[in-house]
């Protein structure tokens, strides 16, 4: 079975300017996802998507393919998902390539480790899945606002947090997606999604300012020698 890797990185981001090469603990973000997905024991190749050029040859140092993004594929409001078809179909008409599985990595998890996305790859190997996400275990009340009155989604909960059932989120750390699901619904969830459970701090994804900063402290401390905040 050939899978493939694609980190979707385009130029534009608002909250953080060039978000996907800021520093981290003296190197660019994406360089974490890169230096991982290399590592890998069934990605076959690690592919770039991306709309801007400093991004590119920042990535082909690495040892990283990038394929240019069109413009189209690349705002604010385009979804990952058309980024990855473009890859496949280019692959495809120019190659005569095409990949059984597509492994979407988004450079804002630095903190994933390479057993993290073979034991998804393992999961989607081992089971009918047509798709694997990566989730995060929670036990928070969450709710909605309503008319200035917080709702509980789930009603009557315990309220000492470990008493509590637990939950789980989505995290966006690893998705692999069977390529003919991934064409057919324009969708990395597919239709049988399987989860593999993430520890909360190898999941954090850097949206703010102070994602940034969480994580270059989370890199510090793993530095010293611990491995896990559980």
């Amino acid at each position: 079975m050939k899978v493939i890797a694609v980190v979707p990185a385009r130029g534009g981001s608002k909250g953080i300017p060039k978000k996907n090469i800021r520093q981290l603990a003296g190197k660019p973000m994406i360089s974490y996802t890169l230096e991982e997905a290399k590592k890998s024991k069934y990605l076959d190749r690690v592919i770039v998507s991306t709309d801007d050029h400093e991004i590119a040859e920042i990535c082909r140092g690495f040892g990283a393919e990038v394929m240019s993004r069109p413009s189209e594929f690349a705002t604010d409001s385009a979804p990952t998902e058309l980024a990855l078809i473009y890859v496949l179909e280019t692959l495809k008409s120019n190659e005569g390539y095409e990949p059984d599985a597509v492994v979407t990595l988004e450079p804002t998890s630095p903190l994933r480790t390479h057993e993290l996305i073979d034991k998804c790859i393992e999961t989607f190997l081992s089971t009918d899945s047509d798709s694997v996400i990566s989730v995060t275990e929670t036990r928070e009340c969450l709710g909605r606002i309503v008319d200035g009155k917080f709702d509980f989604l789930i009603k009557g909960q315990r309220r000492r947090r470990q008493d509590r059932d637990p939950l789980y989120k989505e995290n966006s750390a690893v998705y692999v997606t069977k390529t003919e699901t991934l064409l057919r619904l324009g969708s990395v969830l597919g239709e049988r999604p399987y989860a593999v459970i993430v520890r909360e701090d190898e999941a954090i994804d850097i949206n703010t300012p102070l994602d940034l900063v969480i994580v270059d402290a989370v890199m510090q401390w793993k530095r010293q020698g611990n491995h896990s905040i559980d």
